[in-house]
């Protein structure tokens, strides 16, 4: 009832603070659903860390008042009041900061909490991002949403620049067939649909489970050891290796362990939807540069 009541004032608050000939936006999100704002928004609340940094690229990092935990880059986001997790949400947190946008992920925030935020009459956009030009797209997206286009199409050109030049130099490499590694305990990776995939195709790699239905499958070791890639790639949830990357040197008969080929990009780096996506997809082409080298070393 508390939150009811105080979204409930929030959407008539907007509606008087709405300034006369303010330009309408109206604006499909990533989910199908048209949201209309009066004018571009001032008060943002961000429900994932990589929408956060995604509002921070854009140039509207001043427009930000709420976050969710481990919003931690930029340094600025993580003084700004949090409303729980990407997956429980905090209501009233959300309702108390009056904001006049709300920018979800489909993927990570549970889909009853958007929609009782969509119920009570909050402006909510969803994003989802699968393929690299997405994230420039959302830069521009954020943009147009927060005001601040010209920032953020400069973000976004800079961000496609930086991607093509990727690609030039490493799309046509010989492919190096590899395993992302999610996590251990269960054993998680990608499939190809996945935005970390678009990252591995850019640097000539080949996802070993591209095939899977879920876009973040479980699967077992037997698996792994059946699809014997050349190369394997972790991320973790921290800024150090795990331990559990180099368990793989326990089966002999795997190439990738055979060659020494066990790289480690922190999760920040590559498993953000964000324009630092790119630093992490650097190292991941440099990781299969590497393994491209050892064959050529080999002994024949």
């Amino acid at each position: 009832m508390h939150v009811r009541f105080a979204l409930g004032a929030l959407g008539i608050a907007l509606l008087c603070a709405a300034p006369l000939g303010a330009a309408e936006l109206r604006l499909t999100d990533d989910s199908g659903h048209e949201v209309v704002l009066p004018r571009a928004a001032e008060r943002i609340v961000s429900l994932a860390p990589h929408l956060t940094e995604v509002l921070f690229a854009a140039g509207a990092g001043d427009k930000v008042v709420g976050v969710v935990n481990y919003s931690d880059y930029p340094e600025a986001a993580t003084r700004l009041p949090q409303v729980g997790s990407f997956n429980n949400v905090d209501l009233e947190a959300v309702a108390r900061l009056r904001p006049d946008l709300v920018l979800a992920w489909s993927s990570g925030n549970r889909a009853v909490n958007l929609d009782k935020l969509r119920a009570l009459g909050i402006p909510l956009f969803i994003s989802e991002v699968r393929k690299l030009d997405d994230v420039a797209h959302s830069l521009e997206t954020v943009g147009r949403l927060a005001g601040t286009e010209d920032t953020a199409k400069a973000a976004a050109d800079a961000f496609r620049a930086r991607r093509d030049a990727l690609a030039a130099r490493y799309r046509a490499r010989p492919p190096v067939r590899m395993f992302y590694q999610i996590w251990d305990r269960p054993l998680m990776t990608i499939n190809g649909e996945h935005l970390i995939s678009d990252a591995i195709r850019l640097c000539g790699g080949e996802n070993v489970f591209a095939g899977l239905p879920q876009l973040a499958p479980t699967i077992g070791v037997e698996a792994v050891l059946a699809a014997n890639p050349e190369a394997v790639v972790a991320s973790g949830m921290g800024e150090a290796r795990p331990d559990w990357l180099d368990q793989w040197k326990n089966w002999s008969g795997l190439s990738a362990a055979q060659a020494g080929n066990l790289y480690f990009i922190p999760p920040q780096l590559i498993q953000r939807h964000t324009p630092r996506l790119l630093d992490g997809a650097e190292q991941l082409c440099g990781f299969l540069e590497q393994a491209r080298a050892k064959r050529t070393a080999a002994p024949r």
